[in-house]
């Protein structure tokens, strides 16, 4: 819900969760191949799970960034008009 009180310049940190995801990502093929390398097929599972859920999440980053930024309403919009639940309507 729009309150009327967000910054202008508001940026969404993308950038930052790309390299986080691209260091999780990093962390979980080591896992993944060092847990499978040492017989430990439970660790390697989880490791391989945590690699897909990263994956899905840098894949959902860079497709936004592609994306470029949006439209924002700036302040010659008024802000909406808080929702009381359906009430007065």
């Amino acid at each position: 819900m729009r309150t009327g009180s967000e910054p202008s310049t508001a940026r969404s940190p993308l950038r930052m969760r790309f390299w986080l995801s691209l260091w999780g990502l990093t962390w979980a093929v080591f896992g993944t191949t060092v847990f499978a390398l040492v017989g430990r097929p439970g660790w390697a599972a989880a490791c391989g799970v945590l690699l897909v859920i990263v994956a899905v999440d840098m894949f959902m980053v860079l497709r936004h960034l592609r994306q470029g930024p949006h439209w924002q309403p700036g302040r010659d919009v008024p802000p909406y008009e808080p929702d009381h639940g359906g009430k007065g309507r």
